[in-house]
């Protein structure tokens, strides 16, 4: 697997098995660090690239008008005002950068993908405290009809919302015999954490935010 080199800001501050049809972590140190922040302090920009790749050797990309949806290894697409705007501000991006957007069906060098990434997960966990508190001396649930030694459960939900701007390599793409699906590499990830997407403005922030850390993105002239 190649590496890829790491690049995150932020005021306060995966690999995806992509398949695309162009033919056819941070961790806080305490709890809830982002929310003591501003609106405008709260995005983190992440940028990762493969440090091996000349991206002065790509002319073309292939970017879809609609974005993707995953949810918990799920993927759908979407279409509405931010989606618009998102793919409109990565088109320009790139086209500033001397690349050259391709129709659908026409052979590209790059592969781009506008990702909003919606995982939610449910787990269950036990309350220690229904067992210490026999130790404490408190009797437990024991006069309620509950054995003292029996833990009680909670689940819990957890929802990871985050955007992702994803570019695979399509010029060097492995040959697959029939029937095999083919795996494409990321050469290019961008990830948006923090402050939701609501609005054209805060498209704007994070899209120019992204590209002003990742000059590399070039045709060579």
């Amino acid at each position: 697997m190649k590496m890829l080199q790491q690049q995150w800001s932020g005021k306060g501050s995966l690999w995806v098995l992509l398949l695309l049809t162009v033919g056819g972590a941070l961790t806080a140190c305490r709890d809830n660090a982002i929310s003591d922040l501003s609106p405008a302090d709260s995005p983190v920009y992440i940028t990762n690239y493969d440090r091996s790749i000349n991206f002065g050797q790509y002319k073309t990309f292939s970017l879809p008008d609609s974005v993707i949806i995953e949810s918990n290894n799920s993927y759908a697409t979407a279409k509405n005002s931010i989606s618009d705007r998102f793919v409109s501000n990565v088109a320009n991006a790139l086209t500033s950068r001397g690349f050259q957007r391709v129709d659908r069906g026409q052979k590209a060098d790059l592969g781009v993908a506008v990702i909003l990434v919606n995982n939610q997960y449910t787990g269950v966990a036990s309350n220690p405290y229904s067992y210490y508190s026999n130790y404490w001396g408190y009797g437990g649930l024991g006069g309620y009809g509950y054995s003292p030694y029996s833990p009680s459960y909670y689940t819990y939900e957890v929802t990871d919302r985050y955007w992702e701007i994803q570019i695979v390599d399509l010029k060097n793409s492995p040959t697959t015999s029939a029937g095999q699906q083919q795996q494409l590499s990321v050469v290019y990830d961008a990830t948006i954490r923090g402050a939701d997407i609501i609005d054209t403005q805060s498209v704007d922030a994070a899209t120019s935010a992204i590209f002003s850390q990742s000059p590399y993105l070039q045709v060579t002239r």
